[in-house]
This record gives structure tokens, C-alpha cells and sequence, in this order.
């Protein structure tokens, strides 16, 4: 299995379709494919897409985002990173580039139907999945996610209920653009950060 995954790794890293066969719009940059799998990851992390300074690093989460995300899961950068734990998983491996505005742009379209199935299929470890933002919630939730990504969250206990290997929990982006998300939801912090932490620790002892 782990020669499989190895195999399958190679090919994602080496992956040009966004550029070669694109749908739509080419990439402006060249494929930077950026995440991290071991076949005994315990904790998959789905989220979105690298930003410009994940592109940078060629590491996840190398930015404020990564530093609320761990605080989230109550755990420090050793743990986050060491991929016999955790798998990092996004919706799009690349930087997609940068809207008019400035933002990111959404995952490219390419990615998902190609790998992602692949991938998250060989992680036959994994018992906890976080489906960061609207994105990995509509893929990995299916029937159970709701129109707007604040009713998915909201309705995080079905989620954990109704999902099994592994068992999802819908969250927000941790990314400053959600600060005012989080300050309109004090439930966030109060009840589902709380059996994060949990679910985590036991996950990661």
C-alpha cells in the first residue's frame, strides 16, 4: 500500500494538467503541487488551495492560517507536520493565483476529479477528516452540505454523526478574511473547537 501511495505521490508532484490541459484558463505560474500523505496518517486536513507563501515555502500552511489552525487543533508545528499523524490534503495542490482584488483565486477545477479520489482512497488510516471551507465540505460532505458554509459548520453534529471512515467536522478557513465570521459565531470556539481538540489529541498521543 505504501509503495501505491509513493507511486501515486510521484505522479501528483510531477502533474502539469492545470498548465498542459487546462479547463479553462492556464495556470499563470509554473505547478507547484504542495501537501503532505503518509499511508498511516491518522487526520487528514482537506482544505482549499496554497496561498502565495505556501507556493513560497512548499510547505502547508506556512502562514497566519497555519498558525490558527494549530491553535485550533491544540497541537504545535511538530506534530502538525509529522505526516505519520497527519495528512494535508487540499482541494487543489497548486496556487491558483490572485483575483483583481488581490484574493485567491478558487481551487483549479482540474485537480479534484484527477487525484483527489486516488489519494484520499489510499489513506486507509485515517479517522478524522477536517473539511476546511465550502470547497472540501461540498466535495467530502456530499447530501450533508448545506447552502452557505455557516448552516455546514453549524450543523457539524450530524456531520460527526452521520460520516464514517473517517468521521468529518466542517470548518470555516482559518484565514483572517473569516474574522468576522468567527466573532459573529461564539459557538465556534465554544463548542466544536473544544471536540476538535479532543478528537485530535486522542488521534496524535
Amino acid at each position: 500500500m505504501a509503495h501505491a501511495l509513493n507511486d501515486l505521490t510521484d505522479q501528483i508532484r510531477a502533474c502539469r494538467i492545470c498548465v498542459d490541459q487546462p479547463d479553462g484558463t492556464p495556470l499563470g505560474h509554473d505547478p507547484r503541487p504542495v501537501f503532505q500523505v503518509s499511508a498511516t496518517a491518522r487526520i487528514v486536513i482537506a482544505g482549499q488551495a496554497p496561498g502565495t507563501r505556501v507556493h513560497e515555502s512548499g510547505r502547508p500552511f506556512t502562514d497566519p492560517s497555519g498558525d490558527r489552525l494549530r491553535d485550533w487543533m491544540g497541537i504545535d508545528e511538530e506534530t502538525f507536520y509529522d505526516t505519520r499523524l497527519i495528512a494535508i490534503v487540499p482541494m487543489g495542490f497548486c496556487f491558483p493565483g490572485l483575483d483583481a482584488k488581490g484574493g485567491d483565486l478558487p481551487p483549479r477545477r482540474e485537480c479534484a476529479p484527477k487525484w483527489r479520489g486516488q489519494l484520499i482512497g489510499r489513506l486507509k488510516n485515517a479517522e478524522l477528516l477536517l473539511a476546511v471551507g465550502m470547497y472540501a465540505q461540498k466535495w467530502h460532505l456530499r447530501e450533508l452540505n448545506k447552502k452557505t458554509l455557516s448552516e455546514t459548520v453549524r450543523g457539524w453534529r450530524q456531520c460527526w454523526s452521520d460520516t464514517a471512515g473517517p468521521k468529518v467536522i466542517p470548518m470555516p478557513h482559518p484565514s483572517w478574511r473569516n474574522n468576522a465570521w468567527l466573532k459573529k459565531n461564539p459557538w465556534f470556539d465554544a463548542e466544536l473547537v473544544p471536540h476538535l481538540r479532543r478528537e485530535v489529541a486522542r488521534l496524535t498521543r
